[in-house]
C-alpha cells in the first residue's frame, strides 16, 4: 500500500471514533459471561449485516462465535483477524453512565474493546475493498478467559482457521501500562501458557490438643505449599522462566479441630510448552513424597489451558513495519521481555504464523491508569480508531505482498 493509503486508512478511522465509542459503551453495559455470549453475538452479527460483510456464521461450532469474511476486488490468500467478547465475574466499581448494567460480571479485561476495534477494522476493509487482494476472515471468539469453555482452541479444531486455510492470523489486547496512541509487540515469546490446578490433601481430623491422634492437614497442606514453590527454584532451569501461585486454600471451620482435608488451588504458567507438560509430573512427585512422610493422601485435578502465545518472527517484523508507517515510529515499540499472563491466542499461532500485539489505553491525565482485572478498569476510548486501523492495516497490507492464491 501507499503512505496516502495508509494516511487516508487513519483518517478514515479516526472519523468512526464517535461511533466505536458508542459500541463499545453499548457493550460494556451489558457483559457477557465466557460461554454465555449470545447477546454479544447478536449485536456484532447485527453490525456486520449493516455493513455488508459477507459469508457471515453464527454459533460457530456450537457456541456464540461468529465468523465472517470480507472478499477483496482482487483474487488473493486468506488472512484472519481475531477479537474476544467475554467478561469476567467482576462486580463493577466505576460510577460512569454506561457502567455493567449486569450485576457482577464486568468487560474488565477489554474485551469489549477488542469486539469493538475487530467491527471498526471490518468497517474499514469494507470501504477499502478496492485495495484488497485476497479474503479477510473475521473471528469474533468466545470463551477466551476460561479453559473449559469453547475457546479459541475449540474454534481451531472445528476448522476456523481452514476452508481455505488461513495464511496468517493477527490480534491485538488493551494494555494500561501502555499510553493510548502506541502499540507494542516482540517476535518470538509473547504470553504464558496458564495451566490451572486443584489438590485435595486428605487426613485424619483430630481435636487440637491431640495432634498425635491425627494426620495433620494443615500442617501438610502447608508443607505442600512450601515445597510446590521449591519446584521453580530448584526443578526448572532458570533460564525457563515458570510461575506457580498458589491462590487458594480452604480447609477447616473451627479454631480448636484439625480437619480430615484441605484443599489446594493454583496455577501454573511457562514459556516453554515441553516446560509446561514437564511441571505436572513434577507437582505429583512432591505430592506423593511428603504424603508418604505425613502418613496422608492426595488427589489432584490437573488442567492444561492455553499455550503460550509465541509471535512468529517474519510475521512480527512485518507488524511492526506495518504499524510504524501507520502511526509513525515514536508510536510502535519492541516490548523488551515477555509476559507470564495467559492468552488463548497461542492456540491459533500453532498452525499459523501470525503476531499478538498490544494496543495502548492508559491516560494519566485523565486519571485512566487501572490494571487489567481490576473492577475499576476503564480505557482511554481514543485508542478506539487506532486499534481498528491497525488491525485493518495489518490485513490489507499482508494480504497486498502476498504471493496470490491459487
Amino acid at each position: 500500500m501507499t503512505p496516502e493509503v495508509y494516511a487516508e486508512l487513519l483518517q478514515d478511522a479516526l472519523s468512526l471514533q464517535t461511533e466505536l465509542s458508542q459500541w463499545r459503551r453499548f457493550l460494556h453495559q451489558y457483559p457477557e459471561l465466557s460461554g454465555d455470549e449470545n447477546g454479544t453475538a447478536a449485536f456484532v452479527a447485527g453490525k456486520l449485516e449493516e455493513m455488508g460483510v459477507e459469508g457471515l456464521q453464527t454459533h460457530f461450532a456450537g457456541t456464540a462465535a461468529v465468523i465472517a469474511e470480507i472478499r477483496g476486488a482482487h483474487a488473493g490468500p486468506t488472512v484472519a483477524l481475531r477479537a474476544d467478547m467475554d467478561a469476567l465475574p467482576i462486580l463493577e466499581k466505576n460510577e460512569f453512565d454506561f457502567a455493567s448494567q449486569n450485576t457482577g460480571v464486568m468487560h474488565a479485561c477489554g474485551h469489549d474493546a477488542h469486539t469493538t476495534v475487530l467491527l471498526g477494522a471490518a468497517q474499514l476493509l469494507m470501504q477499502n475493498r478496492q485495495h484488497l487482494h485476497g479474503v479477510v476472515r473475521l473471528i469474533f471468539q468466545p470463551a477466551e478467559e476460561v479453559m473449559d469453555q469453547a475457546g479459541a482452541a475449540h474454534l481451531v479444531q472445528a476448522g476456523v482457521l481452514d476452508s481455505p486455510a488461513v495464511a496468517a492470523i493477527f490480534g491485538l489486547h488493551v494494555y494500561p501500562d501502555l499510553p493510548v496512541g502506541e502499540v507494542a509487540t516482540r517476535p518470538g515469546p509473547m504470553m504464558a501458557s496458564a495451566d490451572i490446578f486443584e489438590i485435595q490433601l486428605h487426613g485424619k481430623g483430630t481435636h487440637a490438643s491431640r495432634p498425635h491422634q491425627g494426620i495433620d492437614t494443615v500442617l501438610l497442606a502447608a508443607e505442600v505449599i512450601s515445597s510446590l514453590h521449591h519446584i521453580v527454584s530448584r526443578r526448572i532451569d532458570p533460564l525457563h522462566p515458570a510461575v506457580l501461585t498458589i491462590g487458594r486454600v480452604e480447609g477447616g471451620k473451627a479454631d480448636n479441630v484439625i480437619p480430615d482435608r484441605v484443599v489446594l488451588g493454583g496455577t501454573v504458567r511457562t514459556l516453554d510448552p515441553e516446560l509446561q507438560a514437564q511441571i505436572p509430573h513434577l507437582i505429583e512427585k512432591t505430592l506423593w513424597g511428603l504424603c508418604e512422610a505425613y502418613g496422608g493422601r492426595f488427589e489432584m485435578t490437573y488442567q492444561k489451558g492455553t499455550a503460550p502465545v509465541h509471535n512468529h518472527p517474519e510475521a512480527t517484523e512485518f507488524c511492526l513495519s506495518t504499524l510504524r508507517t501507520l502511526l509513525g515510529d515514536s508510536a510502535v515499540r519492541v516490548l523488551p521481555e515477555p509476559s507470564m499472563g495467559g492468552e488463548d491466542f497461542g492456540e491459533y499461532l500453532k498452525g499459523v504464523p501470525g503476531t499478538f500485539f498490544r494496543l495502548g489505553v492508559r491516560n494519566q491525565e485523565k486519571g485512566i491508569t487501572a490494571p487489567l482485572h481490576s473492577a475499576y478498569f476503564n480505557l482511554d476510548e481514543g485508542a478506539l480508531p487506532i486499534g481498528a486501523a491497525a488491525m485493518a492495516a495489518l490485513a490489507l497490507q499482508w494480504l497486498a505482498q502476498a504471493p496470490a492464491a491459487d
